[in-house]
């Protein structure tokens, strides 16, 4: 929660554009991984970016991090982990399958797949380990200490996959000063979320441990108009552990045990809405009703999920370097079923609506199996030596069952294995002791197979490999004790992609090569004034080859890899906190990217209801030439502010307020554009107002999420009618915190 000192709200550690200085605005917050302040004034940050304890100021990349009690405060309402979407410049999170597989991009670079063995060229880092699969990027936060996004190829360190950027979570460790914090609230649609963890050293001085907990329930709130039942879907009961023992035998060797799991039961797969869009117009139109759909399936879109974690991170302290083991286990099985047609009956049937409903469309998605195991090795120099250095090896297996059962045929199930290994290093020297340079390099060999295990007719066996080379290089320079000055070059690739899915629908499996991107930025990080006001940005400019893109939809539910000859992206960013005065703190946070695909031949269906407005030249057989489009959900403006104003109330404690704001420009939502599947910009604002104490020990406050109720809409479906989906409406409530 919010608390009184001057690290209260704090820093945007990143990057960004001196051009956006008016216009900034972002809600994250000084998010330091340890007890690092800076005096009199903001907080310093410290980072793990490059796998080392640094000085965000210092990093030569583009990075904005967000605090944990700014993230709980998002999360109060009972939103889950797209709430940060737009929080944070350049980042968007968006999804069709409810609480159970976000989407990510950043820079407008992402993968609008909606399989459940979809890949991802944002990489979601939990604690060291990757988060590969969509379901378990989709574990509950809580407990956590800071979320750092690294926008840019992150290949060298973190591998395939990363070709966009890095979202990674740091959860709080154990330590051996013993704390207890319990988080509450209560909001709107009778939704509860409670939170807390305990820790504190267990038996000796050398065993500490750190229990954390999170239980989160709602109850149903939207009507089905078709059925005559009220208070039927969007409940929902989320439960998540985590338990961590951090054992200290000497000074020299540390070992980190790390279990957690969730399970989450309820009514969230997507609510879609059938023809919330007249042909010509993306405003909604009388069909969207905020607490009431029209489904005759989708079993009150049922969900179920459930995931397993296991990790043990050793390191030992050498006199030259550190050597460090990162093992872990990963697993997650579950199930979503959706009324995809958003409406009732069809044409040919007796009744149907709202609207033109071609067909009926139910499907379920679920991953029967899976297991993910990744092991790292790393050494890394220690030392004050203008020469630092590190090199490791790394192994990633998984193993995959994903199931789809449309209505009308039997279920499909298919097997995905991915085997990968790689090798890096990266080295960097401080010539003077301004100026520095690093440089990076990593080979990785990646292995994908797909097969049958029940299918309504055979299917051939599908395997892509591909080995590829990621480098970054960069340099860092100290213009004034206050301003640092950085350029960084980039490669990474996301390896190749193989997609089942359209075998349920008597289709067959497709496969996309690897994509390979060069990234290029220049920016500068600098505090002044007395160090009351952090100022950091960027400009940017990439081009990608061979992109993987999945053409969604059109005549079918229907889900095909493709390769783009190229695309390409650039744009700037900026990150600002000032302190105004000791009780009145603004952050703000702007980015402008602009993308497009150049691939004059590339072409993909439109939407096969036939009811949607194309934008683009068709072809003889009616496909769009999306040639020059932007990428979809890459809006070119995102955009967030925030203010926290207090007044000392007795001799202990504060009344405060705290507001935020974020603004999403116009987004398309497919490949090809349309005047149906898009929206003209979204925004969304946030307001609490409470009493804390001063020593963070109790904070008692009121809050209200999508204050204005703004119906924003974040998807569609675009294969039977004119089909959309919405974030959720205004949220208020109340919430009380405790530390000891």
């Amino acid at each position: 929660m919010i608390t009184t000192s001057k690290k209260a709200l704090g820093s945007l550690g990143s990057t960004a554009s001196i051009f956006a200085l008016a216009l900034s605005g972002a809600l994250a917050t000084p998010a330091a991984a340890q007890d690092a302040t800076a005096s009199d004034g903001l907080d310093l940050i410290i980072v793990t970016a490059q796998k080392r304890a640094e000085n965000v100021q210092e990093v030569p990349i583009s990075i904005t991090t967000m605090k944990g009690d700014t993230l709980d405060d998002l999360l109060s309402g009972g939103e889950d982990i797209l709430a940060l979407s737009a929080r944070i410049p350049s980042l968007n999170i968006e999804s069709s399958n409810g609480r159970t597989a976000p989407r990510f991009y950043i820079r407008g670079l992402g993968n609008t797949d909606f399989d459940l063995a979809a890949s991802q060229p944002v990489s979601v880092i939990m604690d060291d380990v990757v988060m590969e699969n969509v379901a378990l990027k989709s574990f509950p936060l809580f407990d956590v200490a800071q979320v750092e996004v690294l926008r840019g190829p992150q290949g060298t360190l973190f591998g395939r996959n990363t070709t966009a950027g890095i979202v990674k979570f740091d959860t709080t460790r154990p330590s051996h000063e013993f704390e207890a914090i319990g988080n509450a609230s209560w909001a709107r649609f009778n939704t509860v979320r409670l939170d807390g963890a305990v820790g504190g050293s267990l038996i000796t001085d050398k065993l500490a441990m750190r229990v954390s907990a999170l239980y989160e329930t709602r109850d149903d709130w939207v009507d089905n108009g078709f059925t005559g039942e009220n208070n039927v879907i969007g409940g929902f009961t989320d439960q998540a552990a985590r338990v961590q023992l951090l054992y200290t035998p000497t000074d020299r060797f540390t070992a980190l045990l790390s279990g957690q799991a969730r399970s989450l039961r309820g009514n969230t797969a997507t609510l879609f809405r059938a023809n919330i869009f007249d042909t010509g117009s993306n405003a909604l139109n009388g069909n969207f009703i905020r607490d009431t759909v029209f489904f005759d399936e989708g079993q009150n879109q049922r969900q179920v999920q459930d995931a397993t974690g296991l990790t043990l991170k050793m390191e030992y302290e050498a006199d030259l370097a550190t050597f460090t083991s990162i093992t872990s286990i990963n697993s997650t099985d579950g199930s979503s079923v959706g009324d995809i047609d958003g409406g009732f009956g069809a044409v040919f049937l007796p009744v149907s609506g709202p609207g033109f409903i071609p067909f009926p469309s139910q499907t379920e998605g679920s991953i029967k199996n899976h297991n993910q195991f990744t092991q790292e090795f790393r050494l890394a120099s220690n030392g004050d030596g203008p020469l630092k250095w590190q090199f490791g090896t790394y192994y990633f297996n998984m193993d995959l069952d994903v199931a789809t059962n449309p209505f009308f045929v039997p279920e499909t199930v298919l097997k995905q294995s991915n085997n990968t290994w790689a090798v890096f290093g990266q080295g960097s020297y401080d010539f003077t002791d301004r100026f520095t340079v690093t440089a990076g390099v990593r080979y990785t060999e990646d292995e994908k197979q797909l097969g049958s295990i029940a299918t309504n007719f055979p299917v051939p066996g599908v395997t892509t490999e591909d080995d590829e080379v990621s480098w970054d290089i960069s340099a860092n320079y100290e213009a004034t004790e206050n301003v640092n000055v950085y350029a960084r070059a980039a490669r990474g690739f996301r390896a190749p992609s193989i997609q089942g899915r359209d075998v349920a629908f008597f289709g067959l499996p497709s496969s996309a090569q690897s994509e390979v991107i060069n990234s290029y930025e220049t920016g500068f990080k600098s505090e002044l004034l007395e160090n009351t006001l952090r100022f950091n940005a960027d400009v940017y400019y990439y081009r990608i080859k061979n992109m993987q893109l999945t053409a969604i939809g059109g005549a079918g539910n229907f889900n095909q890899l493709i390769n783009a000859k190229k695309g390409v992206g650039y744009g700037f960013e900026a990150d600002l906190e000032w302190l105004a005065t000791d009780n009145l703190v603004f952050t703000g946070g702007f980015a402008y990217n602009d993308t497009e695909f150049k691939d004059p031949n590339l072409t993909v269906p439109i939407c096969g209801s036939g009811l949607c407005t194309p934008l683009d030249p068709l072809d003889a057989l009616g496909n769009a030439n999306i040639d020059g489009n932007p990428f979809p959900q890459a809006p070119k403006v995102t955009a967030n502010f925030t203010a926290r104003y207090s007044v000392p109330f007795g001799a202990e404690g504060e009344v405060y307020a705290f507001t935020d704001w974020s603004i999403q420009g116009a987004t398309n939502f497919f490949l090809y554009q349309s005047e149906e599947f898009r929206t003209s910009g979204n925004f969304e604002g946030g307001l609490r107002a409470g009493y804390a104490k001063n020593d963070g020990s109790l904070d008692v406050s009121a809050f209200v999420r999508n204050i204005t109720n703004e119906r924003n809409i974040i998807g569609g479906i675009d294969f039977n009618n004119l089909t959309g989906f919405a974030k959720e409406p205004r949220i208020f409530g109340i919430s009380v915190s405790v530390r000891r």
